[in-house]
């Protein structure tokens, strides 16, 4: 075959593919359609890379019984929630305030509400770390515990060392972590804790640790469930830079919860879940996770929200956008990235449009240029509207938060991008209790004491250069 008939033969192969690929965009997996046309546009304008970059980045999980509960644990859960929906209008106080938004969570995520909690905030790493080492060091029972990425480093080493001594005192010890987040450790680096009856699970593990299908699907939670009576949530991964000693990044701005009470049990089912679906049994059940007997002493009202590609519905982004639709006075969010999508851009601005006082903090060393961006974009498109952009200049802004009116705040590992929304497994924890949600005010306004003010005349002064930039990461930005 001549070369010419060669290479028409072979761009006709792969104009087909993308025709192929491009009907299944389309018709078959009905994504949004931002997504849709991002995608579009790598399959045609991008032809053969195009084709590889779909395999890797652009596939949707399988959504029906992803976790594949039985149908006994789907009815027990199912009248759970049932029995919630028709009390929280009774429950009083800002539970009842805001029945409509707690409802909606628990009909799409079975996000049951405790209320005898007791929370401890943390916003620096070495505080986070030595609460959470300490607590280990006391635990009795089990540790569960789940990061998307954990370092061989210090604090890695340090953390791993803990749990085996743990293991080797009789303590069950479960170590889950992400493969392509914790892509620096396998699991001969858990190998002590493995040796003592510790177990270890990798979560949508690699090919021969070269090729990984489900790249675009993380499991970015970070949890740690203790005896079953403290758990951690938030946004600290297992590494020496979250404590603040990588000298490129600076100090490491983040948030994080100390839990006590009914909430527990809910991380802890969520802990569950990961844990057989990477196992691919069921190693756990309910049955051996609850430990506590009475409730707790603590008030705060708590609600774990999940979502995933598994999921129907957009669960976190939904009740993002319920947060800011009910606001009446304040909306104050802490982000390292930030970018929306067209209903989450809308609500702000109709917040800002009825007067809320919003305000929005990233960084200002931002650790993905490309993805920053974005940030900028999306950013710069709300400051005619009245918002205000702040840009922590300590070091890297990496907090998840959202804090409405000083009343209601959630906490958790989803950053406010299609990524988190859409393609990664994330988890929060919603909190309606005036005290933690005026904290977590307090630290936002502490935070911006370290910050500079992006104005809009500051934005509109930009260089060209970064206009450009903007232009292209805006586009592609359903699918970044």
């Amino acid at each position: 075959m001549e070369s010419g008939s060669l290479f028409t033969l072979i761009l006709s192969i792969i104009t087909l593919l993308n025709i192929i690929l491009a009907g299944v965009v389309i018709f078959i997996e009905r994504r949004d359609i931002g997504s849709t046309w991002a995608w579009l546009m790598v399959l045609f304008f991008i032809p053969l890379l195009g084709f590889l970059f779909y395999v890797f980045f652009g596939r949707q999980l399988k959504q029906k019984n992803f976790y594949k509960l039985s149908a006994e644990e789907r009815i027990y859960l199912q009248s759970a929630v049932d029995e919630q929906v028709m009390t929280v209008d009774y429950m009083g106080g800002l539970t009842a305030k805001y029945a409509n938004l707690l409802k909606m969570n628990l009909r799409s995520s079975n996000a049951l509400i405790t209320l005898d909690n007791e929370i401890e905030i943390f916003e620096d790493g070495q505080d986070k770390f030595n609460s959470l080492i300490n607590d280990i060091r006391g635990a009795n029972q089990e540790i569960n515990i789940q990061y998307y990425i954990w370092q061989p480093d210090e604090l890695g080493t340090k953390l791993r060392d803990e749990l085996t001594i743990k293991a080797k005192a009789g303590v069950q010890v479960r170590i889950l972590y992400d493969e392509i987040g914790s892509r620096l450790i396998n699991r001969s680096f858990f190998k002590d804790v493995i040796a003592h009856g510790g177990k270890v699970e990798v979560f949508f593990p690699s090919i021969f640790r070269l090729i990984n299908l489900r790249i675009n699907n993380r499991n970015h939670r970070k949890l740690c469930i203790i005896d079953g009576t403290i758990a951690y949530i938030g946004g600290f991964n297992v590494g020496d830079e979250y404590l603040g000693l990588d000298k490129k990044m600076g100090y490491w701005r983040d948030t994080h919860f100390r839990i006590q009470g009914g909430a527990v049990d809910q991380i802890q089912g969520r802990f569950l879940l990961d844990w057989n679906k990477a196992a691919n049994r069921h190693d756990m059940h309910p049955e051996q996770l609850a430990f506590r007997t009475e409730k707790h002493t603590g008030s705060s009202v708590v609600q774990i929200i999940s979502s995933g590609p598994n999921s129907q519905t957009e669960h976190l982004k939904n009740m993002y956008l319920k947060l800011i639709a009910s606001a009446k006075r304040s909306i104050y969010i802490q982000t390292p990235y930030f970018i929306p999508d067209a209903s989450f851009m809308d609500a702000c601005k109709i917040a800002l449009l009825s007067g809320v006082d919003v305000r929005i903090m990233i960084p200002n060393k931002p650790d993905h240029m490309f993805v920053y961006s974005a940030t900028l974009a999306h950013a710069g498109e709300l400051l005619p509207y009245g918002v205000k952009i702040l840009q922590y200049e300590k070091g890297f802004m990496h907090a998840k938060t959202i804090v409405v009116d000083q009343e209601i705040a959630s906490v958790g590992t989803t950053n406010i991008d299609t990524r988190s929304f859409r393609l990664n497994f994330e988890v929060n924890a919603l909190v309606c209790d005036e005290k933690i949600a005026t904290e977590l005010h307090d630290l936002f306004l502490k935070d911006s004491l370290s910050c500079s003010e992006l104005t809009l005349q500051r934005y509109e002064a930009r260089p060209n250069l970064l206009k450009f930039k903007e232009a292209i990461a805006r586009l592609l930005s359903p699918i970044l």
